[in-house]
Parts: structure tokens; C-alpha cells; sequence
């Protein structure tokens, strides 16, 4: 049974980012997207205009809550060969009624691919006053040019 992270999120959060659940380099370091082909922090530092992108984990997260984006999983834990998505098998999701109630502010949830809002939308539907977003997985099993990936999360920053 593989284990998520706790959610960085605090009472300025208005965009909340889902993944699933971390891969295996995350998972070895504890740090969220860790993989060094994975492009979420190159877009989140490309579209916040924050370049070069800290090697620091604590710095990258101060840098999503100055911009009032928060991050979690959809996942809190689950089995799973490798680190692709398909595998997963025996999943838990992430408290998100509890976290809903103490940060009211989230308006936006964007998907970090289509199995994290797979996995979401399963368990809890659509929740009222929240728009949902869904994004292309960030992973480099995710084929798509970094400058397609990034056009396509800008629309969600608009």
C-alpha cells in the first residue's frame, strides 16, 4: 500500500491542483511531481513567471501559495505496480468534504490528467461552486510537447 502526501493548502487557496497519487521518484523523495522529466513545476514556474525553478521543494510550494494554488492527490493511498495511473487498484481517496468545509475559498480544482478527475468525479460528482478543470498529466508518460502541455494549463490560470 503506497501513501499520499498531506495537501499544501491554506485559507488563500483558490485553485486546488489533483493528482492521483505520487509516482515512485516522488515517493522516494517525498516531494510532489519529483520526477526530473516531469513538467509540472517547469509550467507552473513558466505561467507564474517565477524562472529558474527552485531546486527547493519548500520554495516551489511557498511559490504555488503565493499565487493562492494549492496541491493534493485524489488518492490517499492505494496499491499500485510502477507508477502509471492504469495500475492502480484498492484506492482510498482523500478526505475532500472535511477539506472543502475548512478552505471555502477553492473555487477551481484543476486535474493534473484525466485519471486524477476520473478517480474524483467517481467518488464525489460535481460540487457545487467549484469549476472543474482538466488539465494534460504533467508525467512523461504523457507524450505531449511541453509547449502544447503549457497552452493548454495556461487556460486554466485565465
Amino acid at each position: 500500500m503506497i501513501q499520499s502526501f498531506p495537501p499544501f493548502v491554506n485559507f488563500q487557496t483558490k485553485i486546488l491542483i489533483l493528482g492521483t497519487m505520487p509516482g515512485i521518484a516522488s515517493l522516494e523523495k517525498q516531494e510532489y511531481y519529483a520526477h526530473k522529466r516531469n513538467h509540472f513545476w517547469k509550467i507552473m514556474y513558466t505561467l507564474l513567471d517565477n524562472l529558474p525553478i527552485s531546486e527547493i521543494f519548500d520554495e516551489k510550494i511557498q511559490l504555488l501559495q503565493a499565487n493562492n494554488i494549492g496541491l493534493w492527490d485524489v488518492l490517499e493511498n492505494c496499491e499500485r505496480k510502477g507508477s502509471l495511473d492504469i495500475h492502480i487498484k484498492n484506492q482510498k481517496e482523500n478526505d475532500f468534504e472535511t477539506l472543502f468545509k475548512e478552505f471555502s475559498g477553492i473555487t477551481r480544482i484543476m486535474f493534473n490528467g484525466k485519471e486524477s478527475h476520473k478517480y474524483f468525479l467517481k467518488k464525489f460528482g460535481q460540487i457545487k461552486g467549484i469549476t472543474y478543470y482538466v488539465m494534460p498529466s504533467t508525467s512523461p508518460a504523457n507524450t505531449m510537447s511541453f509547449d502544447n502541455k503549457l497552452k493548454i494549463w495556461s487556460t486554466g490560470f485565465q
